[in-house]
């Protein structure tokens, strides 16, 4: 063994080890003759393959080839819509079933002339909703985001409509396809207190807001409880074929964006501080934290 007191020699090297010992990051029992990593100043061993890197190699052997960092498992997207456009198929068939036990001769034709409940066809519009914006923000891209779509809140029976993942922070967006023309209702003010709703045509659709608030409270959790509590996260409502103004019409109510995919998507291309390395990283927390619906 050469010895010195030089920086260099007192570095990690590879060498083959006269005693048995034990690797100092993952604990393998390393056996005597065995060409293994020894740090002389602190007088400890570790598998070849543990360390990243290796300072030097002992005289008349070649040094290991650095460790590669382990490669992340490619990232499920999901398919936008794809759990809305299960359970439109479950009532459909379960509708179809329920007529042709209950009239097993004119089954066929009751189906034929008679119309699903808006109960039912409100899942396939949701689905067809949500599958168009999934396509217009996987174009993105290209422009540095990342998406997830249809992801399941785990625990419950729930789902995120979309994810993105921008330079700018993260974007929690709930997919509406409502007929009507999306407005901020202000009541109140100096004599009473005042409110905001969010209606669509003469509907009243506030709690729409609440179910994003809830969402966008856990994702931030996700993302804290990874080590990414810095990160911004927005909660998006966006309305899909809606009667919008051809000038203005987005709006924001109780911290929510209100608005279309057009907008949408020339929001989450806007500049940010996050780079692509953090963003991947990003995205992959989330895709592990939220799975596919």
């Amino acid at each position: 063994m050469v010895t010195g007191s030089s920086e260099a020699e007192l570095g990690p090297k590879a060498m083959r080890l006269r005693y048995a010992g034990k690797c100092r990051a993952c604990g393998a029992a390393l056996p005597a003759g065995v060409t293994a990593v020894y740090d002389r100043s602190a007088k400890q061993v570790s598998c070849v393959d543990c360390p990243p890197t290796l300072v030097e190699a002992a005289p008349g052997e070649a040094a290991p080839p650095p460790t590669p960092p382990p490669a992340r498992p490619d990232v499920d997207t999901g398919a936008a819509g794809s759990s809305a456009r299960r359970e439109y198929q479950r009532r459909s068939a379960a509708r179809e079933t329920r007529i042709r036990e209950s009239h097993p001769h004119l089954g066929g034709l009751i189906l034929a002339v008679s119309k699903e409940p808006q109960t039912t066809t409100a899942w396939a519009r949701g689905a067809k909703g949500e599958e168009l914006l999934g396509q217009r923000l996987d174009t993105l891209v290209q422009r540095g985001v990342r998406t997830l779509h249809d992801r399941r809140i785990p625990r419950t029976k729930a789902n995120i409509d979309h994810i993105a993942v921008t330079p700018s922070g993260v974007f929690v967006i709930d997919a509406k396809r409502y007929a009507g023309r999306p407005t901020l209702r202000v009541e109140g003010g100096l004599l009473r207190p005042r409110t905001t709703r969010l209606m669509v045509g003469s509907r009243d659709c506030t709690k729409l807001v609440d179910g994003v608030h809830k969402q966008v409270a856990l994702v931030a959790d996700a993302l804290a409880a990874a080590g990414h509590g810095d990160i911004a996260v927005r909660g998006v409502l966006c309305f899909i074929e809606a009667d919008w103004p051809l000038f203005g019409g987005a709006f924001e109510i109780d911290g929510v964006d209100v608005t279309w995919p057009k907008r949408l998507a020339a929001r989450l291309v806007e500049e940010g501080s996050m780079d692509p390395q953090r963003i991947d990283e990003i995205h992959h927390v989330l895709a592990t934290a939220f799975p596919t619906a």
